[in-house]
């Protein structure tokens, strides 16, 4: 039996298309498996969708109203864990698809949560910092039923940050009548924030990138596509660890430097400018040609559905660290893998974010704190144990490490369902 997709219109969104892929993912993982139909639609089947439009008032007195979502796909192991992401073209079945990818990352590296996701379909870039906390405050207003410390606890993603967290937490709190820094992670230090949070998903990149390099780094070339939070950290914790970053876009365009690029001064030049475009010291590069540059690893960072079936054939990395969600589609896989590409999925390599708001949870609702070396020590050993079971499945059962790690991740979810039972 297959999972059914949600009809959509003609010309398919890509937030449909997410969905299509973490289904068919889903699928395959129920039927190695071997779970019974009812159990495979439970888990294709997110436990509450919520849909809510978000009137805006603008700073000259004018109103939009905007489109604000938010999925709890799964909390048999937990409460719901999944960011906010302000983005035009977030739509209901793309936040779908992210929750759902988050219940399998949570139980693949042993969190106990669930999957959520969260989104708001509008361009941060066209509001003023008015006009985003007016904005976040009345989409938090509407969703307020859903979240808490002990339900749903959102957290930063595309289009969002941890000023954008302080403002939900702000807003949950004052419904409350008291101060609750656990709705949120990924918040500001002076809110509860947590030492290593803000690059804690770029720094599990690099530690998955290491672990599947499988050699010393020095002298390893890497392409990153993304240059946000995800992306520069990811790039920068790479050339740090020795690795030869030799090209880096974002949504403007791209560079190249065959000797390496100076991660650090791109950081800086991006920070000027708005944008990599431009960077002097590198030749321009098209968004399309990173993907197929001849490089030892490429590292997707930016949005779902950058390697697709037209441009796979085309990738020449050997290894694949997935820093974004979904950016490579079951079609693209099975190209890469008859090609010997290897490839971290998402749900292992970009884990490091919801590991340290785990970590985050725990100090707040415990009113302590963790040094930023005992941080990073516990990230780098929860995100080593998970590479460490999944490379092992694999090899145990012949399947990619993708294949293996939603083996892993739905397997745990399955079997906390059965212990469970159903009630009533």
């Amino acid at each position: 039996m297959s999972v059914m997709v949600p009809s959509t219109t003609p010309a398919q969104s890509a937030g449909n298309e997410a969905l299509e892929s973490a289904l068919f993912q889903l699928d395959r993982a129920a039927e190695r498996l071997g779970l019974d139909d009812g159990l495979r639609n439970m888990l294709a089947t997110p436990r509450r969708s919520l849909t809510v439009s978000v009137p805006v008032r603008r700073d000259d007195g004018n109103m939009d109203v905007v489109q604000g979502y938010r999925v709890q796909h799964n909390v048999t192991r937990g409460p719901a864990k999944g960011g906010i992401r302000f983005h035009p073209a977030t739509d209901i079945d793309e936040v779908t698809a992210l929750a759902m990818w988050m219940t399998w990352k949570c139980a693949l590296v042993g969190v106990p949560y669930g999957g959520a996701k969260g989104g708001v379909t509008v361009d941060p870039a066209q509001y003023t910092t008015q006009e985003l906390e007016r904005l976040t405050r009345r989409y938090v207003s509407e969703i307020l039923p859903l979240i808490g410390p002990d339900k749903d606890i959102p957290a930063p993603d595309v289009g969002t940050n941890e000023q954008t967290m302080a403002w939900i937490m702000d807003t949950y709190s004052v419904s409350a009548g008291y101060a609750v820094p656990g709705v949120v992670t990924g918040k500001p230090m002076t809110l509860g924030g947590s030492l290593g949070r803000a690059a804690a998903t770029s720094r599990g990149v690099q530690i998955a990138a290491l672990a599947a390099l499988g050699r010393a780094p020095e002298g390893v070339t890497v392409a990153v596509q993304g240059f946000g939070k995800v992306g520069a950290g990811a790039a920068q914790f790479l050339a740090d660890a020795g690795c030869k970053v030799v090209a880096i876009s974002d949504v403007t365009g791209g560079v190249y430097a065959a000797d390496g690029l100076d991660v650090a001064a791109l950081r800086a030049w991006v920070a000027e400018t708005g944008m990599v475009r431009g960077y002097r010291d590198a030749d321009e590069l098209g968004l399309d040609e990173l993907l197929e540059l001849d490089v030892d690893v490429l590292v997707p960072a930016a949005l779902e559905g950058a390697i697709t079936e037209a441009n796979a054939p085309r990738v020449r990395a050997r290894l694949i660290v997935e820093g974004a969600n979904g950016p490579t589609t079951p079609e693209a896989d099975r190209i890469l893998a008859a090609n010997g590409t290897v490839i971290v999925p998402d749900i292992l390599a970009n884990a490091g974010g919801v590991i340290v708001s785990y970590l985050e949870w725990v100090q707040n609702l415990q009113a302590f704190s963790w040094t930023e070396s005992q941080i990073e020590r516990k990230l780098r050993d929860m995100m080593e144990s998970a590479y460490g079971e999944v490379k092992s499945v694999a090899a145990e059962r012949d399947l990619t490490l993708r294949e293996a790690a939603h083996v892993i991740g739905v397997g745990r979810v399955a079997e906390a369902h059965r212990m469970r039972g159903l009630y009533p």
